[in-house]
């Protein structure tokens, strides 16, 4: 780990930068969305409490202000980022399990775990996150941290640039981190050989495309609604029940493999197995249930909300570019949302072919105007009816 040193322009008790409509719709009465990330250990954790304290002063806090502060209201009812003194005692947890049990056994403790900690909601007077040390060993990892962050904070990308910051390289801590650039030379040179017609189809494409994507998008939110199935069954007062999460391992070796072979990325990989065990869990739990009026995963209409990272992604950022004034990839949240359609098992039967159904509607949403009208509407939306309205669009 090395320390992060990034100036501060905030005192304790005075309030800072407002806070952004993206981060007010992650956190309202409506709608409070926390990321869950595990950091699996190979070896047990052995870490003291007063290293463990020091780490998060000397590392984590001074990342970014907002890990050391609340949201707040001013004169003019706006909220506002307020910096407050940190209690670490009150964010860092240490469960308790009981002892000499078989890692399958702890693997059953830690699923309940995080599906209790997942159902918490934040403390509105304390900053938004969480460490979570548990040091028993499962089937995965001899210890495992949980941060639960706030999505309010920021979104995945800045989020990982802050971990990534933290790190060093181990053939050269004094050099900083680098990562191969997404765009290969050929694509530029592709890119820049084409004439300016070329582009005029496109165009008119994408004007079709935006206006079949949003309007699309306004009556899955306002009219249309989904078929009943295992995942959905249209009770009321759903975010009132409890919940499970359970985790599975996935190779990352074979998943690079899949995205080399189809020359897609690996979220369109990711992405492409959640469509296709979403669709066979629906259809296996319809065949019990059949006589409750719920749809099958072959014959069910089912929509997938996405959060798309509207950023124009290129190289890795640290978390000092990040924090600079006018950074081209500045901390926070940049997202809209997308209404995807669950792809059929009768309309697609090869596992490979939802992977390539992901990449190609992503995409192809991505290059419409749909991204840029659904965050200008969420706006709209925000002014009109308050920050709790946008969140009954993501709802329905």
């Amino acid at each position: 780990m090395k320390l992060i040193n990034i100036q501060k322009n905030m005192e304790f008790g005075e309030t800072g930068e407002p806070v952004s409509p993206n981060a007010q719709y992650f956190n309202s009465s409506i709608l409070s969305i926390s990321i869950l990330a595990v950091l699996e250990f190979e070896i047990p954790i052995n870490f003291t409490d007063a290293q463990i304290i020091s780490l998060i002063n000397h590392v984590f806090l001074p990342i970014n202000e907002r890990f050391s502060s609340i949201m707040v209201e001013d004169q003019n009812g706006k909220k506002r980022w307020k910096r407050v003194e940190v209690l670490l005692e009150d964010h860092v947890k240490t469960p308790i399990f009981p002892s000499s049990l078989s890692p399958e056994s702890y693997d059953d403790h830690f699923d309940d775990y995080l599906s209790k900690i997942s159902q918490e909601r934040f403390s509105q007077n304390k900053p938004l996150w969480e460490i979570h040390i548990v040091k028993y060993p499962t089937t995965k990892a001899a210890g495992n941290v949980i941060f639960k962050l706030h999505h309010a904070l920021g979104d995945g990308y800045s989020l990982m640039g802050a971990l990534l910051s933290c790190l060093q390289r181990a053939e050269n801590p004094s050099l900083p981190l680098t990562f191969p650039s997404r765009r290969s030379s050929r694509s530029m040179i592709n890119h820049e050989k084409r004439s300016v017609f070329s582009y005029i189809p496109h165009f008119f494409l994408s004007i079709f495309e935006t206006v079949s994507d949003f309007s699309w998008s306004i009556l899955k939110s306002s009219l249309i609604e989904d078929h009943r199935t295992a995942i959905r069954s249209g009770n009321e007062g759903l975010e009132f029940q409890p919940t499970i999460i359970t985790t599975m391992a996935f190779s990352l070796d074979q998943i690079k493999l899949i995205k080399d072979k189809l020359g897609v990325t690996i979220n369109d990989v990711i992405v492409g197995i959640i469509f296709l065990g979403s669709q066979l869990y629906m259809q296996e739990i319809s065949i019990s249930q059949e006589a409750n009026n719920i749809s099958s995963g072959s014959e069910s209409h089912s929509t997938a909300l996405v959060l798309l990272n509207t950023r124009m992604l290129g190289d890795y950022k640290s978390i000092e570019e990040m924090t600079k004034h006018k950074a081209d990839m500045p901390w926070g949240n940049r997202f809209t949302f997308l209404h995807i359609p669950i792809p059929s098992l009768t309309k697609l039967s090869n596992p490979l072919d939802f992977v390539y159904y992901s990449q190609k509607l992503v995409a192809r949403k991505r290059n419409s105007f749909d991204v840029y009208l659904t965050s200008m509407l969420l706006d709209i939306m925000k002014k009109l009816g308050g920050a709790d309205y946008p969140d009954t669009f993501a709802r329905h």
